[in-house]
């Protein structure tokens, strides 16, 4: 008989127990705003549990969950995950083409969303072969199924107490869809045993706990503070575009709540931390800011710090939808000591691996590995590929057995999980990020890493950031390195600029061979974080700039 473990929902029944009249959520703004206390979240999901059973949503039943972050949210996901429903999370600015896509390939037989999510669905023909159950939060137009409003009256008969959901630690408990950013957007299966070592390994690394007061600007991550105990203030922002956050919306609340932790992606750190040096604001509460999503440039992480009080850091947590988190760093130490060796090409620390963690780095190989073997790694000190096993790593993507072969290797009973990243290990045992395999530049007599080679560029000061493609000309693969001016440097003369870049490349061996640089007004980014560099559209891009083509090493 297969173990049984509390899946995450019985982190809330716990928490509503030790702290009834904690605030759990509080939405302070719009029409749907509000405030819900632990014993309220713990009864409301309680009661949308049991309505959604009635209703035929229940143990198995994958269900796409699509609904803005605010209380409903919060309380439609708890409710799925005690049903033992397997919520279907994509993100919402993926795009139509690729909302369809996810769709079709996870097969929903419920959709929970808000109005507009339901047009779009009748409309576009989303999961029209699959669905069988309908819940509409907010007004129901045409379509059928039920609102959310009746589905809490179908559940309104119950026990008063909640009971603790069981699962077993094997058992599917979502399936989360990757970004796309970096290929096609691919279902992540979650088990319970892998968001239970999420949860162990944060409180660990990060000593999240009650009493904390969370201002998460990105929703998955946030319905992991119920299960923490923490207070979640939801800021007034479009989540799918961080970097366009009004920064007034994010400082506010975290001075009217004394929020203590906030995650955000380096995109909304940019934009925040420009407009809250330039008006003097400080942040005393401010304990912790988590940074994933992609690197973070040092001058960021500096002008933001700058708000916080001593003893507050900035960290940035490495990891992925498929593994997180999987190794972490904290401010001080990039301002005092890492990010000079950034600024020399060596690429960006990402720190210690955290301790549930078995972090290996392998010899680069585009093929598929079936079975790990120790021979595969590399010494400390040589690029590879970042390669983790551990409890938070997820098994599989959903009914994709390709993807699953190129990116997971068995080891014995368990896997070790292929990032897709390539990296090395100091002498201190420290991981190095040094960009995406599929990026890597593949000239005839080297090959040239993006994140060493743009550290060297970016430290120039009128530098927002640098991106390296590779383009074939006349069969010869070149390293081309594009430039996005910061946009608060004024005006500069970009032939000055580039005499000044190619000098700060022959300073280094790894950047010295590269001659052509061109500047672009606005490099495109990924929908999630808006932080991750698209380079095949910037490879195309510089493609048709130069005449050639599009060098494409691998995925």
């Amino acid at each position: 008989m297969t173990k049984k473990t509390s899946n995450i929902a019985s982190h809330l029944v716990e928490m509503a127990r030790r702290q009834p009249d904690a605030a759990a959520i509080i939405v302070p703004w719009g029409r749907r705003g509000g405030s819900l206390t632990y014993q309220q979240l713990d009864d409301r999901s309680s009661r949308i549990a049991r309505g959604l059973e009635r209703a035929g949503i229940g143990q198995g039943v994958r269900t796409a969950l699509m609904v803005q972050p605010g209380l409903d949210l919060f309380a439609l996901a708890f409710a799925l995950f005690k049903c033992g429903a397997v919520p279907v999370l994509i993100d919402p600015g993926i795009g139509i083409k690729n909302m369809k896509s996810c769709l079709d390939r996870s097969r929903p037989q419920g959709f929970v969303g808000i109005t507009k999510a339901h047009v779009a669905r009748v409309v576009l023909g989303w999961g029209k072969s699959s669905l069988d159950h309908l819940v509409t939060v907010g007004p129901r137009l045409f379509w059928g199924g039920r609102t959310l409003n009746q589905i809490e009256q179908l559940g309104a008969d119950g026990p008063q107490e909640s009971t603790t959901p069981m699962s077993a630690a094997d058992e599917v408990a979502a399936v989360v869809f990757t970004s796309g950013s970096t290929g096609p957007p691919k279902g992540v299966v979650y088990r319970h045993g892998n968001f239970a070592a999420q949860i162990d390994a944060l409180r660990e690394v990060y000593g999240f706990g009650p009493g904390e007061v969370n201002l998460p600007t990105f929703p998955l991550f946030a319905l992991f503070d119920p299960a923490l105990g923490m207070t979640t203030v939801i800021p007034e922002m479009d989540p799918t575009r961080p970097a366009r956050a009004n920064p007034e919306n994010i400082i506010g609340p975290i001075r009217e709540y004394g929020v203590t932790t906030m995650f955000g992606s380096p995109a909304l750190l940019d934009t925040v931390g420009r407009w809250g040096t330039a008006q003097g604001s400080k942040l005393p509460t401010m304990r912790r800011v988590i940074s994933a999503g992609a690197p973070v440039a040092p001058r960021v992480i500096e002008r933001f710090a700058s708000m916080m009080d001593e003893g507050g850091q900035i960290f940035t947590p490495y990891g992925a939808t498929e593994s997180l988190p999987v190794a972490s760093i904290g401010s001080d130490e990039i301002l005092s000591e890492t990010r000079h060796a950034t600024d020399r090409g060596r690429g960006t620390c990402v720190g210690l691996p955290v301790p549930s963690a078995e972090v290996r780095v392998i010899e680069t190989t585009d093929e598929a590995i079936e079975h790990w073997d120790e021979s595969l790694c590399v010494e400390h000190g040589v690029i590879g590929e970042i390669v983790v096993k551990g409890p938070q790593v997820t098994l599989d993507y959903f009914e994709a057995p390709e993807h699953t072969a190129k990116g997971k290797i068995h080891d014995g009973a368990a896997v070790r999980h292929r990032m897709g990243d390539l990296g090395y290990f100091d002498d201190r045992g420290r991981l190095w990020f040094c960009g995406r395999k599929a990026h890597r530049v593949i000239a005839a007599d080297r090959t040239f890493y993006t994140v060493p080679c743009e550290g060297v560029f970016n430290a120039h000061p009128a530098v927002f950031r640098t991106a390296l493609v590779g383009i074939t000309r006349v069969g010869k693969v070149e390293p081309i390195l594009i430039v996005e001016l910061d946009r608060e440097g004024g005006t500069r003369d970009c032939e000055t600029i580039t005499r000044e870049l190619l000098e700060l490349g022959t300073r280094h061996k790894h950047t010295a061979p590269i001659s052509e640089i061109l500047f672009h007004k606005a490099f495109p980014v990924d929908i999630r974080h808006n932080a991750k560099i698209n380079r095949a559209l910037l490879a195309s891009w510089a493609a048709k700039k130069l005449g050639g083509e599009p060098a494409v090493v691998g995925s």
